[in-house]
């Protein structure tokens, strides 16, 4: 074996072992997570890390209080509404934004690009009071009218990632669709579209873990009317007097993050596909 395979060998072996480091150290909080969930709430506290036994064994006794005490099926389905409206409104309407500022160039399409990448950059903080106050004044403080929130603060990720991916798609298929007669609705959802699934999908499930994890902005836009489930988890497990039923808390917090943990898993063979077939494309 020459010394450069050897080489190539020992640092393939090295980055293996330094990722699966990572992906312990990223996977011990969820591990906890999990198991601090079938202990009961008096011992969450004093013994987090030790194993359940049978002192501190609870059962699914946390799973069943928390459900019924926060009220998670009615978050759930609310949760599930608006992630879903939320990430079709990004996907197609910054889908069709980039295609526009890629295929118009001039001035109006550039200083555009501009705005979408600079959103990116400013903190959520900066413009929450006056995103608070416009909401109001829309009538936008609903389930509905926060889906157009999230596309706001979502669509210059999507952005700067489909502008990318449009850049490589070949021209002459566009102009084929336009002697075929397609107008440019037409060439975009005939054409364009179906080619920028592995994007969509990369674009669908980093806006679905984020809108479905999200807490600030429903709290502030929805309040405590209409709660989606990281804010009625929260609401419903803190007790009078700051007394907090970890318990319960636990048991919601691995209830919430099952959906979009499934989704990720069901779709990334999807990416993964794109990604291959977009590199071997020519």
């Amino acid at each position: 074996m020459s010394v450069k395979r050897r080489k190539l060998i020992g640092i393939e072996t090295i980055s293996f072992i330094f990722l699966i480091f990572l992906a312990v150290v990223f996977l011990i909080p969820v591990f906890l997570v999990l198991l601090n969930s079938f202990k009961s709430r008096l011992y969450i506290s004093s013994s987090p890390f030790a194993l359940p036994n049978k002192e501190t064994f609870a059962g699914f006794e946390n799973y069943i209080n928390g459900i019924s005490t926060s009220g998670f099926f009615l978050s759930f389905l609310r949760s599930v509404t608006i992630t879903l409206i939320s990430v079709i409104l990004i996907i197609v309407c910054t889908s069709m934004a980039s295609w526009f500022i890629v295929r118009v160039k001039n001035k109006m399409t550039k200083g555009l690009y501009y705005l979408f990448a600079f959103s990116m950059i400013v903190p959520f903080q900066m413009v929450m009071y006056t995103m608070t106050y416009i909401v109001n004044v829309l009538n936008f403080d609903n389930v509905l009218g926060i889906n157009l929130v999230y596309l706001g603060f979502g669509a210059g990720l999507s952005v700067f990632m489909f502008t990318g991916f449009v850049k490589a798609v070949p021209l002459d298929i566009e102009e084929a669709a336009e002697i075929d007669g397609c107008n440019p609705l037409q060439t975009f959802f005939l054409v364009v579209f179906p080619v920028l699934k592995p994007t969509s999908i990369t674009v669908a499930i980093l806006n679905s873990m984020w809108i479905w994890n999200d807490y600030l902005l429903p709290y502030l836009v929805l309040g405590t009317d209409d709660k989606t489930v990281p804010v009625a988890i929260q609401i419903a497990m803190q007790g009078a007097y700051g007394a907090t039923d970890y318990g319960g808390f636990m048991a919601m917090l691995v209830v919430a993050i099952i959906p979009i943990i499934a989704f990720y898993i069901a779709s990334q063979k999807y990416i993964i596909k794109g990604v291959i077939s977009g590199a071997v494309k020519g």
